[in-house]
């Protein structure tokens, strides 16, 4: 079984000057500057899914987002340990169980398999622990026992709660009172002594899955195993707590009282909430701006975000037409606090981005005789490693500026739309000197400008790999590969036939060829001694 996807760590670093770098702190509700508990370290814990059933796209944004967030901090020269937990028991783990008349624990794992599976396709690779509930039980028990001793829990009838009025400070998360958080209902509510105390510990009910514990058989509640995980792996305090902004309350609430109470300091330093995805309103809409900074629109979005109960499903077949690269850069075009408006055109808007660095990557080879992709799965480079001098070339100049501006974008508040952007910015520039330096020409070019031209790619990977894309060369789709193949065949006839045509002087049945295959949404590219041919996304 997949638990951990482990990510390679250099083994020296020096932090570069980060005092630009601030975080949005849905604490404070301001940017702060970014220190880390220990300097030169970064902890991030994510909250993860409850593996009842397959994974849907909404599941994949959170891990992607801290999959990104993770790679500027190690480009800044932190070592990062990043945390995404598996909550392996819940009452939907126990109902599917019992429907498709399996353990509870093959649910789990065959959910827990297909979930990582996912996120490797879409590039997520940067998970360091992925912890599962089941595997904590002594340190959940552990500290919900500690709970009780400072008065912070009561045990009832095999049930323990956290009693919430004993937190002063419940609800500053989110700015809500007591009365807000109601608690689960049914028999649990008879033993509470307010509503709004929430399990800690469940007592069992017959045939379900059980541990041992000094208040007999049962199992967590789903807040108190988040607080044991983090604090087991990271510490009672550490810097960044993620999640979905639908987690903000009863989630992250309770998950601050229980670990404050239980150890008299901050959980975490700063906490950060991505924006959800819901189904767009509009064909093609990318999200952007978006709800990020309306402070009404928390519960509008949590009320439309994409889920199972809203149809949501199909990840791998939608990764099988997509590809996981063009999904990634689908959903890091717009900052992570803005709403996510999802639709199939919106991602094919996305890979028709993309498919202008794929033609790049093929110039950049036909000029160089390198590919693109040498060396870049494993460039994940620090800031200073990055610099150089671009002394009195215009491009390196250029690239320079638009590199320092990727770098500023991603410093406030880690904008990844922002940084798109600039690398946008980047292939413009790339292109037009390969132009203007008629660097396909081998004859007409000059060296020097080959020299520039390959360094400011140099910036382009250095880049790209940060927002972990063009590591590798896009996989192609599962279905069609026989179609491809004859799609190829059919098209060097075609180009055969126009160049006949051209050559014999009918340039009316040349640009017919042409024109038609553009109908169809076929480019024909005509180079030094040879036409390329590519699909439009």
């Amino acid at each position: 079984m997949m638990t951990t996807a482990t990510a390679t760590q250099p083994t020296k670093r020096t932090v570069t000057d980060t005092t630009n770098l601030r975080i949005y702190n849905t604490l404070t509700r301001q940017k702060e500057p970014f220190e880390p508990v220990t300097p030169g370290k970064v902890g991030i814990y994510l909250c993860g899914p409850t593996v009842y059933k397959e994974a849907h796209i909404g599941h994949m944004v959170g891990p992607l987002i801290f999959d990104t967030i993770k790679r500027y901090l190690v480009h800044s020269g932190y070592e990062v340990d990043l945390v995404v937990n598996i909550t392996d028991v819940d009452d939907k783990l126990i109902g599917q169980a019992n429907e498709r008349g399996i353990p509870m624990s093959q649910v789990a794992t065959e959910m827990t398999c297909d979930y990582c599976a996912n996120l490797l396709s879409l590039g997520v690779n940067q998970i360091t622990h992925m912890p599962r509930a089941t595997d904590n039980m002594q340190g959940i028990i552990d500290f919900i026992a500690t709970l009780i001793d400072k008065g912070f829990a009561y045990e009832a009838g095999g049930d323990v709660f956290f009693e919430v009025s004993k937190d002063k400070e419940y609800g500053k998360l989110t700015n809500r009172s007591p009365e807000d958080q109601q608690g689960e209902g049914g028999g649990a509510a008879a033993k509470k002594r307010a509503a709004g105390d929430f399990a800690l510990w469940k007592s069992a009910k017959a045939g379900e899955p059980s541990w041992e514990s000094p208040w007999g058989n049962g199992r967590p509640g789903w807040h108190i195993e988040c607080s044991a995980m983090s604090k087991a792996i990271l510490g009672e305090t550490f810097d960044i707590h993620g999640g979905g902004l639908d987690l903000t309350f009863p989630h992250h609430e309770n998950e601050i009282a229980q670990s404050e109470c239980c150890h008299g300091k901050p959980m975490a330093k700063y906490w950060m909430h991505n924006g959800l995805m819901r189904a767009s309103a509009g064909a093609g809409k990318l999200g952007g701006r978006g709800d990020r900074d309306d402070a009404g629109s928390e519960e509008a979005t949590i009320d439309t975000k994409i889920s199972r109960s809203k149809g949501a499903g199909g990840l791998r077949d939608l990764i099988a037409r997509q590809g996981g690269e063009r999904l990634r850069y689908f959903l890091i075009k717009s900052h992570y606090r803005s709403t996510i408006d999802f639709s199939e055109e919106g991602i094919e808007e996305a890979g028709t981005r993309l498919e202008k660095f794929y033609t790049f990557f093929e110039r950049y080879q036909r000029i160089t005789g390198s590919s693109f992709y040498d060396g870049a799965a494993n460039l994940l480079r620090t800031r200073t490693a990055g610099e150089f001098d671009p002394g009195s070339s215009e491009l390196l100049t250029e690239v320079k500026k638009l590199r320092d501006n990727f770098l500023t974008k991603m410093d406030d508040d880690f904008n990844t739309g922002g940084a798109v952007a600039e690398l946008d910015g980047l292939l413009s520039a790339l292109n037009k000197f390969a132009d203007a330096k008629k660097l396909e020409d081998a004859k007409a070019r000059k060296d020097d400008d080959v020299e520039d031209f390959k360094r400011a790619v140099e910036t382009l990977r250095e880049l790209s790999a940060i927002l972990g894309i063009f590591l590798k060369p896009p996989a192609k789709p599962t279905s069609g590969a026989g179609e491809d193949a004859l799609l190829d065949d059919v098209m060097k006839l075609l180009i055969d036939l126009r160049a006949d045509a051209r050559k014999n002087k009918n340039f009316e049945t040349a640009d017919a060829i042409r024109n038609r295959l553009t109908e169809l949404g076929v480019t024909l590219e005509d180079r030094a001694g040879e036409t390329g041919w590519k699909r439009d996304a």
